[in-house]
């Protein structure tokens, strides 16, 4: 066919329009994942600064032994109020029995158990502030020199610091109660790591039984309390608070470290102790003037064998745990109403 002069020859262009998948939301899965994963980071965060060592223990376990906590009650591991509790649905008395015996194991759980558990609990916090000095002291080379005057053991009563006199390198002159330089180093040492803690002070001054003879009115009894009083200032210049300190004693030489040579530069010291709930507290009641304990007045024989291993109290606690119930175990994990002080170790 032939065209006309001026007609013009008329193009149809037709896109073809492919369709494709979608490609937008694969994102959103991995950062809803990368959220939740950092929200969960943060409250583990928040529950170890939040939670005492007993309600960690708690958590530990639930976690080991799921289903030693379904035995019915509150399905949290930490009871944060807010609730009704079992026993105010049913009816029956909040007040439980002090010796509560879990049936099928023979085990006969009372409060003197649950503080002996709390008490293992915080003997650990005190082993570990006692390799925390030690290690401190070994790798300060002007420390590791006075090494062999500084003694450390956990008791009941806490850590129990001695700093005690040589021959050749004496805390204080004869007679006085002036700190020596190398003294104040130590002091300095230990103020750094024992000013961490929220556990109180209890500072004791101890002499020889040599005679004072340099005054009439002047005897050992008021030159230890004056030591005493040298190393809580030296304490608190080194960053100790003035809130740590509990008391300050001098009892000159009426406890020897070395009854068998009541004049040994060794009975010369001063005695550092971070103290335990249990000393904090029978502090308490004798400043208020309360009667103590018959076992704190007439305490018992101390046992020839030796105390088990940290290990070794870890397993019992474990053991025991598992044999409770729930209950039990919330009853275990509450903290005490008249608590010394906040946390622990």
């Amino acid at each position: 066919m032939e065209f006309e002069s001026g007609d013009r020859p008329v193009i149809v262009r037709r896109i073809k329009k492919i369709q494709r998948g979608h490609h937008g939301g694969a994102w959103k899965v991995a950062f809803a994942d990368f959220a939740t994963a950092m929200m969960a980071f943060f409250l583990v965060l928040w529950l170890l600064e939040a939670t005492t060592e007993q309600e960690k223990a708690a958590i530990s376990g639930y976690f080991s032994d799921p289903t030693a906590f379904t035995e019915g009650g509150s399905p949290y591991v930490i009871d944060l109020g807010g609730g009704l509790k079992d026993d105010q649905y049913s009816g029956e008395s909040n007040v439980e029995n002090p010796d509560t015996r879990i049936q099928d194991k023979g085990i006969v759980l009372t409060e003197d158990t649950v503080q002996d558990l709390a008490a293992q609990i915080e003997s650990r916090k005190f082993q570990e502030l006692k390799r925390t000095l030690e290690t401190r002291i070994e790798q300060d080379p002007s420390l590791r020199k006075y090494r062999d005057q500084i003694i450390m053991d956990v008791t009941r009563d806490g850590l129990q610091i001695q700093i005690v006199d040589a021959k050749s390198r004496p805390m204080f002159d004869s007679g006085s109660d002036e700190i020596k330089p190398y003294m104040n180093e130590i002091l300095n040492a230990l103020a750094g790591t024992i000013s961490s803690v929220p556990n109180g002070l209890s500072i004791t001054g101890h002499t020889d039984a040599e005679a004072f003879t340099e005054r009439s009115d002047y005897s050992n009894w008021e030159l230890s309390a004056d030591r005493a009083n040298a190393a809580r200032r030296a304490l608190l210049k080194n960053g100790v608070r003035e809130q740590q300190m509990a008391q300050v004693v001098g009892l000159a030489s009426s406890m020897l470290y070395d009854r068998n040579d009541p004049k040994n530069p060794v009975n010369r010291r001063i005695s550092i102790l971070v103290m335990s709930e249990r000393s904090e507290a029978k502090l308490k009641q004798q400043q208020e003037g309360k009667p103590l304990p018959l076992d704190e007045e007439f305490p018992a024989p101390a046992p020839t064998q030796a105390e088990p291993a940290e290990e070794d109290e870890f397993k019992a606690f474990e053991r025991l745990r598992k044999t409770m119930t729930r209950k039990q175990r919330d009853e275990t994990v509450r903290q005490p109403a008249n608590a010394a002080q906040d946390e622990v170790f």
